[in-house]
């Protein structure tokens, strides 16, 4: 064994020593980030997870040691003895051990290192494939090991909140049973089983309901889940969530129990103190309805304006108002083929001020957009100070009424520019949410990364327990075992497009960090859902029956919420991109291009679990 390690112990990290140390000797080990050889004084920046310190080693001070330093390379594994002095008018403020440096005594190469595929700092050019094939080598930049340093100090913090209040922390099985519907899962055949396949849990909803069911009052864990969809930027086919279930509590208990765990990890991990822009511990709520009408989606970034105005309402009562794209819309709701309160088709307007100028090309553009989305077109109107609308396609079809109307409800002024689009319900929403955000980072409302420095939390609350299918049924918004309001128990079977639900997100400028519910205890109520969705008693049992029969054993009222950990570490970081605060993630494509991974299996291993591939061999 070397006499590193070995004898001589690592004294202090990289990323420790301070003026205060000046004058004691210390041990330090990790990799050498840089080496400047000036003559008869070689310079070595070593680095560790904790920083970097600056190693001096001096001709006069020790030969053997300076001799080994003259053959140190990028990314060398090293030890060094040696003794801490001030700097002096060379100190470096920029890193928190700038003011002090080691003069090396005694130095050993515990390994050598090829030259790195890319340099080891934060401002890399490699390409992201790059950097995943080297993962190991992208996770000593300290960028990513900040990231994940926040992440463990996060679990730390989490699993400490949850304990002190009195939550158990328990494991559920990854392996469950296989129910149509629902995210697409990873399936897993049985060797034992011939036939039969094991699913990888998405979610730990049904055991932790029984949970509650079986006593255990209020329950945590940071869990893996799989789902295997198409991926996106948020998304990862095995990611993490904080799972929490309580029983005996409303919708306000579970919000306390969250809130106090943000205000927490902001602080602890963070060091920003929440309260001073929530003063009372509580994030302000907003019901889903109004949360869709004026920003298209349940996750609203409250971070700026370009709010949406329903205009439905006032084009049915105009009958179009001239613009003949909008009279068979209008005719729908007036002979009775729509509702008001429950549209499948709508009207929207959202107006951007005139400060933001913008030219007929970029609004062009702003069309082109949203096109891509599916929409059929983005209407636009200019208004001149008279009122009038310029630059629009519709300034010669509409009625004056109707265009004053517009005007007075979006309260557009002389210069500001009117955006309109009508058509299906969720696709209007949908493309006038995506072009709010578009323009709020277009035109430098927020940034394109990151909070900005303003942190927006929101509970939306009060959605729809049901949502139209594909086949102009209902089906569950969620899923099935949410608990209705109790004003709207008797909508179920009549009118269920009205029943709202105790269902909730906690979004954070925009992004969803945290959703839940207060769960249906009661069988009888469980029974009328379940017939609103056109699920039968039989398939009901098929694909629930254990969490049914356990309902029928004592369920006492319980719900609860799981946070996307990985989302919320990745807010906390400060990225886009959950691969920065995922140690070996996967590819958009769900590949790891580090270990090869999805790979091929032989034939044989295939036939021990009775399963055929019916993909072409390369």
């Amino acid at each position: 064994m070397t006499r590193f390690i070995d004898e001589l112990k690592r004294t202090h990290t990289c990323g420790e020593l301070r003026l205060t140390d000046a004058d004691s000797e210390a041990v330090l080990m990790g990799w050498v980030q840089r080496q400047h050889d000036r003559g008869g004084v070689i310079f070595v920046d070593l680095r560790d997870r904790d920083g970097l310190t600056q190693v001096t080693f001096d001709k006069q001070v020790s030969a053997e040691a300076f001799e080994t330093a003259s053959k140190l390379r990028s990314e060398y594994v090293i030890a060094v003895r040696g003794k801490v002095r001030d700097r002096g008018e060379q100190r470096n403020d920029k890193v928190p051990t700038g003011a002090v440096e080691v003069l090396a005594q005694e130095v050993e190469i515990l390994n050598t290192a090829e030259t790195p595929i890319f340099p080891i700092q934060d401002d890399v050019n490699a390409t992201e494939e790059t950097r995943l094939k080297y993962r190991y080598l992208d996770l000593r930049r300290p960028t990513l090991q900040k990231n994940l340093k926040t992440r463990a100090k996060a679990y730390y913090e989490i699993r400490n909140h949850f304990a002190e209040n009195g939550f158990l922390e328990v494991e559920t099985p990854f392996m469950v049973k296989y129910t149509p519907g629902g995210a697409r899962n990873f399936l897993v055949p049985s060797r034992m089983h011939a036939g039969k396949f094991y699913a990888m849990a998405e979610s730990p909803q049904l055991f932790k309901q029984l949970l509650m069911v079986a006593g255990y009052d209020k329950y945590f864990q940071i869990t893996r889940c799989f789902r295997d969809e198409d991926l996106r930027g948020d998304r990862q086919p095995e990611f993490t969530q904080i799972d929490v279930e309580m029983s005996f509590v409303t919708q306000d208990d579970v919000f306390d129990i969250c809130e106090k765990l943000v205000f927490r990890l902001w602080k602890q991990v963070l060091g920003i103190d929440l309260t001073e822009r929530y003063p009372d511990g509580t994030f302000p709520r907003m019901r889903f309805e109004d949360s869709m009408r004026r920003y298209g989606n349940d996750k609203p970034d409250l971070r700026f304006g370009l709010e949406h105005v329903e205009l439905t309402e006032l084009v049915v009562e105009h009958g179009g108002g001239g613009i003949k794209f909008m009279e068979p819309l209008a005719a729908k709701f007036e002979d009775g083929t729509y509702r008001l309160d429950l549209p499948e088709e709508i009207v929207k307007a959202m107006v951007v001020p005139a400060e933001h100028t913008l030219s007929r090309k970029q609004v062009d553009e702003l069309e082109a957009f949203v096109k891509q989305m599916g929409a059929g077109g983005l209407g636009r109107a200019k208004v001149a100070e008279d009122g009038g609308w310029t630059q629009s396609p519709f300034a010669k079809q509409i009625t004056d009424e109707m265009r004053l109307a517009i005007n007075e409800a979006t309260g557009a002024k002389a210069g500001d520019l009117i955006l309109i689009m009508f058509g299906g319900e969720q696709l209007v929403h949908t493309c006038m949410a995506n072009l709010r955000l578009h323009l709020g980072k277009k035109l430098e409302m927020i940034p394109e990364v990151g909070t900005g420095g303003d942190l927006s939390f929101l509970w939306v609350v009060d959605p729809p327990l049901f949502e139209r299918g594909d086949n102009g049924g209902w089906v569950a918004a969620h899923h099935p075992f949410t608990r209705p309001h109790d004003e709207c128990l008797d909508l179920i079977g009549t009118d269920p497009g009205k029943v709202l639900c105790y269902r909730y997100d906690l979004v954070l400028n925009g992004v969803e960090i945290a959703g839940g519910s207060i769960r249906l205890h009661d069988s009888e109520v469980q029974k009328k859902v379940f017939s609103a969705i056109g699920l039968s008693d039989e398939e009901a049992k098929e694909k629930f029956s254990f969490l049914l029969e356990a309902l029928r054993f004592g369920a006492p009222p319980h719900g609860g919420i799981a946070f996307g950990l990985d989302r919320l570490i990745m807010l906390m970081a400060e990225t886009q991109s959950l691969r920065d605060v995922l140690a070996f993630p996967k590819t958009a494509s769900g590949n790891d291009l580090m270990t090869g991974a999805p790979g091929p299996v032989d034939d044989a291993q295939l036939a021990e679990l009775k399963v055929a591939s019916t993909a072409k061999k390369d």
